[in-house]
Formats: C-alpha cells, sequence, structure tokens
C-alpha cells in the first residue's frame, strides 16, 4: 500500500467516522410531538443542519474511498474501515464525554493490532 492510497483510505474513513458524530448530535436535537408520525420525523431529519452536514462529509468521504479503490485491493482496502472504530472512539471521549473503560481500550487495542497485521500483508 503507497502511502497516497493509504492517506486516501484514512481520510475516507475519517470523515465517514465524523459524519456518524454529526448524525449522533444532530438526532440528539431534533425534537418531535409524540404524535409525529414517520414522514414527519423524516422531514425533522432531513432538516437538521448536522445531519446534513453528516451527509455532506460521507459525500466527501465517499469520493476518497473511490479514489482508494482504484488503487488497491478491494480485500486491502476494506480492513481499513475499522479505522473508523479507532476514530469514533476518540470523538466520543473527548468531544461527546462518553465512558471510557478497560474493555472498550483493549478492544480498540485488537483492532489496530489486526489493522497492523493487514497493511504489512
Amino acid at each position: 500500500m503507497t502511502l497516497h492510497s493509504f492517506l486516501l483510505v484514512v481520510a475516507s474513513v475519517t470523515l465517514s467516522a465524523f459524519g456518524q458524530t454529526a448524525f449522533k448530535i444532530g438526532v440528539g436535537r431534533v425534537q418531535f410531538v409524540p404524535e409525529a408520525g414517520t414522514l414527519s420525523k423524516i422531514f425533522g431529519f432531513a432538516g437538521s443542519p448536522f445531519i446534513l452536514a453528516g451527509l455532506a462529509l460521507y459525500a466527501v468521504g465517499t469520493l476518497f474511498w473511490l479514489f482508494a479503490l482504484r488503487n488497491l485491493d478491494l480485500s486491502l482496502a476494506y480492513p481499513f474501515v475499522a479505522l473508523s472504530f479507532i476514530v469514533v472512539f476518540l470523538i466520543g471521549i473527548f468531544a461527546l464525554g462518553e465512558p471510557l473503560n478497560s474493555m472498550r481500550v483493549l478492544g480498540l487495542l485488537v483492532i489496530t493490532l489486526g489493522l497492523v497485521i493487514m497493511a504489512r500483508a
């Protein structure tokens, strides 16, 4: 894997992780009346600036992913989607105030070890 291809994958995964973060913030800020129907809820989500930002981040991340796939085997590139677990973990801890515990850290280390092994394959 070249540095250029690796950076494309990392950019794609990072943008997708930030998109998920925007979704999480967005769904928490949309308010529904108790009797709101499904269509009303969909329009509520569709009008959320955070959800729209999340979709935009996903779109740009997808473009980076397409460029990465031009240069990489899918079987090599796709496991790096697991980088999103690392990025989301860090965002959750530092930006969203989510709890940190030893089992989450252990899981993150296992994922990281797997990525290192895949990168060397």
